[in-house]
């Protein structure tokens, strides 16, 4: 069973005595210097948000707009100066640096998942209530492995989903147009909570010039791909066209929390995490870590108490985020990530801060007192990624600490030593939006898709009325998080019960469902694995714990669609 270390440690933890005032005496606040930055403060507990908005403008800051919500402000105030000032007062946790205000566009930095998730195409491709009507599958769902295997395409027989059904993609968008999504997509309901960022502080390139005046994107819009593919898996509608999701009848919500360039900040991801439970969804898929930190510590020594104190408000304002909307009924599905790593025995992270780029440097973690966000955080579902061969794929995170179950996510690498080893099909095929495609120059301005996306495997879908819909190949513990929460938004349908405007139903019993219908998968003999012959340093080899019903390579199982909306009854109490 998963695990929860320190959720809720930086609560308990006194931030800035040293600065507190002995009474009597005046203690002399720093200086405020530098760019205006913008700011993200938290209140502490048992304060509500106009106690942190008072602490913010006695600090010297601006409140920009706030959270009442887990009472998180946004401030804007001089870059030096305004943290120390807060971590003196005991109205707030402390204050996370977001980022610089006012520069000029040209590129992108920023974590980049293309290592991972588009490894093909850096190496080379080689080529309830009511009964549900039962729907069909589409001409591209014969590639899809991952689909078969969550048993998807038995389980529509049974439960399709129901369109009161919302499913939340927290990401860097969704292309509401997309053919495949838009039969599914509410843009009423949809949401996006990031500014397009040109670049950082020093004038590096981030997200590039912004495509909408006032660099706020349309809530049916994604400039970077890794959401719509997301939601693609989720819910692609089973139209006769293209390809369909694992619940092909739920309905799709944009709740975008990254910049273009796939950041995720603290502001934003708090702002969508509790949309979701004020608008009523009953599911989010988050695929995604927090930044600028991979492993929030509580006070590594690595780290100064500046940026001690960011990492515990970036912690404690992500729990309550997780545990506000578990509260309001959102099942929360999160990818295990992809560092290869037993999150129970954490390597040292070498990547953090990854904002503002070249300000990294290494840290020792202690799986104590450090968490990776969001999938240590409170009431989450932790997911693993395998391969077509059913094998643990070599980049995806791992351990019996906060794994829940594991999903199709994609291995390119799988099948060594055979015909099949390195092949696209191997990954996750899903919706591509075609402006993300011709500035990869996968597409071309025709609409055609170019040499290089046919060695890369994309593909160009045209119904007869004109519509045209394109589609990649993508791997990571970012497509298996998908088909769970596809999953998990068919066990809302067959399950749930009227309310909120929709259905409703218990997150944890959705996740006993989960779990209990889970295809169990023992683990590997040997239960050490290396990935030398395929390329990966010894840095990559795993050892599975656990036994059959539970382990840390595929925790209770592999998520089970067809198991799940005719066996999951039993589940449904604990």
């Amino acid at each position: 069973m998963k695990k929860s270390k320190l959720l809720f440690a930086a609560l308990a933890l006194p931030l800035g005595l040293t600065g507190l005032a002995v009474p009597g005496t005046a203690l002399a606040q720093p200086e405020l210097s530098g760019p205006a930055t913008e700011f993200t403060v938290l209140a502490a507990d048992g304060q509500d948000v106009a106690a942190a908005e008072r602490a913010v403008r006695a600090a010297g800051g601006t409140v920009v707009r706030s959270n009442g919500a887990i009472g998180l402000v946004t401030a804007t105030a001089p870059a030096s100066g305004f943290t120390q000032r807060l971590a003196a007062d005991p109205t707030v946790v402390g204050a996370a640096r977001a980022k610089p205000i006012g520069h000029s566009p040209s590129g992108r930095i920023s974590p980049d998942p293309d290592a991972v998730e588009r490894e093909s195409k850096h190496l080379g491709a080689q080529a309830a209530p009511r009964k549900p009507k039962p729907v069909g599958t589409d001409p591209l769902d014969d590639q899809l492995w991952g689909l078969k295997s969550v048993r998807s395409d038995l389980a529509r027989t049974v439960q399709p989903g129901d369109r009161r059904v919302k499913v939340g993609i927290i990401d860097t968008g969704v292309d509401g147009k997309h053919p495949d999504i838009a039969p599914n997509f509410d843009l009423a309901a949809s949401r996006n909570f990031v500014r397009d960022m040109p670049t950082d502080e020093n004038g590096k390139v981030v997200d590039g010039p912004c495509e909408f005046r006032g660099c706020v994107d349309p809530a049916d819009h994604d400039d970077n791909g890794h959401g719509t593919h997301v939601a693609g898996t989720i819910g692609a509608a089973a139209n006769g066209f293209g390809l369909s999701g694992v619940a092909p009848k739920v309905t799709l919500v944009n709740v975008r929390a990254a910049l273009d360039s796939g950041s995720f900040f603290l502001q934003p991801v708090v702002d969508a995490i509790t949309y979701a439970g004020d608008a009523g969804l009953d599911v989010v898929n988050m695929s995604f870590f927090v930044d600028p930190w991979l492993y929030n510590c509580q006070a590594n020594p690595a780290d100064s108490p500046e940026r001690q104190a960011e990492q515990r408000t970036i912690t404690t304002a992500v729990n309550r985020a997780l545990t506000y909307a578990h509260r309001k009924g959102v099942t929360q599905v999160v990818s295990l990530g992809n560092q290869h790593t037993d999150l129970g025995a954490p390597q040292p992270d070498t990547v953090s801060p990854n904002f503002p780029a070249g300000n990294n440097y290494k840290r020792t973690i202690d799986n104590g007192s450090c968490v990776t966000l969001p999938v240590e955080g409170a009431h989450t579902i932790g997911v693993s990624s395998f391969g077509p061969s059913q094998a643990k794929a070599d980049y995806s995170n791992y351990g019996v600490e906060q794994i829940s179950v594991s999903a199709p996510g994609g291995y390119y690498r799988d099948y060594f030593g055979t015909d099949q080893f390195k092949k696209v099909e191997n990954q996750i095929l899903s919706a591509y939006p075609r402006n993300v495609g011709v500035a990869e120059k996968m597409i071309d301005a025709d609409g055609n898709v170019t040499p290089d996306g046919v060695k890369a495997g994309v593909q160009k879908a045209t119904a007869a009325d004109g519509r045209v819909g394109y589609y990649q190949w993508l791997q990571g513990t970012s497509m298996a998080s998908p088909h769970a929460s596809g999953v998990a938004a068919l066990i809302v349908s067959q399950y749930g019960k009227p309310g909120r405007g929709g259905f409703a139903m218990d997150p944890d019993a959705v996740q006993r469902v989960l779990e209990g219908t889970a295809a169990p998968i023992a683990c590997p003999v040997p239960r050490t694995v290396d990935y030398l012959d395929e390329g990966r340093d010894e840095t990559y080899t795993a050892t599975c714990t656990g036994g059959v019903d539970f382990n840390g390579f595929y925790g209770h199982g592999a998520v089970d669609a067809y198991a799940a909306v005719r066996h999951g009854a039993p589940y449904l109490r604990p």
